[in-house]
C-alpha cells in the first residue's frame, strides 16, 4: 500500500533520500525545505507519530533509506542504540540478557536491549525498540567483541568471558544466578583454559562479592590452585559472610576461605 504524503512530507523524503541521510536534526530542514521552525517541528512530530521516522532524543530523528511499503517503519535495535550513543559521544557494549542470548546460554529472546555505556542510565524507547541502559565508568567498559549485522552496523558485545563474570557481578539486575554458575561450569567443561580468562576478567571488572562467589565455584570445579590464589589475594580478611546464592536464605555450610555461606548445591 502506498504511503499517503502531503507536499511537505514528500519534500522531506525527497531531501533525505537525495542526501542519503540516516538522521536529521531540528534546524536542518528550515533552510533545506524553506519552512519555518514551527512547521519543521510539526513535520517531524507528525512523521514520528505515523512511525515514518523515529525520534532518538530531543532534536534528533532516524529516517529510513526508503519509504516503508506498509506505511510504517521502525529502526533496528542496533541502529537505534548506535545513533543514541554516538549523539552523546559515548561508548557502549551490549550486555546482560542480550549477551546471554547471543552467546547461546539462554534461548529466550529478550524483550529489550541491554547495554552498558558511558553516558546514560535508565530505560529508553526509540520507535518500538526498548532499551535498558546502564552507565559505567570508562574503566569498567571493556572486554568486547564486534559483530557486524547484515545491514553493516558494527555492534559491540560483551565478550563471552566478560558476560560470564557479569552474570555473577550483576546478578540482581540480570536475574542471572544460579543460571550463571551453570553457564560457567559448562564453559569449563568445554575448555579448561577458560578458567584463566575468568580469573583475569573477574579481577579487572568484578567486585569483592564477585571474587568470593566465583572463587568458591572455581574451587569446586577443581581449577588450579595458582589461579585460586590470585583471587584470594585480592580478598581482605573479614568475618562478614555473603550467601553464595544471593536469592536464597543465608543458611548452609560456612566457607571461611571465600567468606561465603554455601546455601546452594547442584
Amino acid at each position: 500500500m502506498a504511503v499517503a504524503l502531503g507536499k511537505i512530507e514528500s519534500q522531506f523524503f525527497a531531501y533525505v533520500q537525495m542526501r542519503r541521510l540516516g538522521t536529521v536534526r531540528t534546524g536542518e530542514l528550515v533552510r533545506a525545505l524553506g519552512i519555518t521552525p514551527h512547521q519543521e517541528r510539526e513535520l517531524l512530530s507528525r512523521l514520528a507519530r505515523r512511525s515514518l521516522i523515529a525520534r532518538v532524543c530531543r532534536g534528533l530523528y532516524l529516517v529510513p533509506s526508503r519509504l516503508p511499503p506498509g506505511g510504517k517503519w521502525s529502526p533496528g535495535e542496533f541502529l537505534a542504540l548506535t545513533a543514541l550513543l554516538e549523539d552523546r559521544g559515548g561508548r557502549y557494549q551490549v550486555c546482560g540478557p542480550s549477551a546471554f542470548y547471543r552467546h547461546g546460554w539462554d534461548n529466550q529472546i529478550p524483550n529489550r536491549l541491554y547495554a552498558y555505556n558511558s553516558r546514560i542510565t535508565g530505560d529508553r524507547k526509540i520507535g518500538p525498540v526498548a532499551m535498558s541502559l546502564i552507565k559505567l565508568t570508562d574503566e569498567r567498559l571493556g572486554e568486547t567483541e564486534i559483530v557486524r549485522t547484515p545491514d553493516g552496523i558494527d555492534v559491540f558485545y560483551s565478550s563471552r568471558v566478560r558476560s560470564l563474570v557479569d552474570a555473577v557481578y550483576d546478578w540482581s539486575r540480570f536475574n542471572s544466578l544460579p543460571r550463571g554458575y551453570d553457564w560457567i561450569r559448562a564453559e569449563l567443561a568445554r575448555d579448561r583454559e577458560v578458567s584463566g580468562e575468568l580469573v583475569r576478567v573477574a579481577l579487572q571488572y568484578g567486585n569483592v562479592s564477585t571474587l568470593r562467589r566465583l572463587g568458591k565455584l572455581l574451587e569446586l570445579e577443581g581449577v588450579a590452585e595458582s589461579l585460586l590464589r590470585k583471587l584470594a589475594r585480592k580478598l581482605a580478611l573479614s568475618s562478614a559472610l555473603i550467601p553464595w546464592l544471593p536469592t536464597l536464605p543465608k543458611r548452609g555450610t560456612v566457607d571461611r576461605r571465600w567468606g561465603v555461606v554455601v546455601n546452594y548445591e547442584w
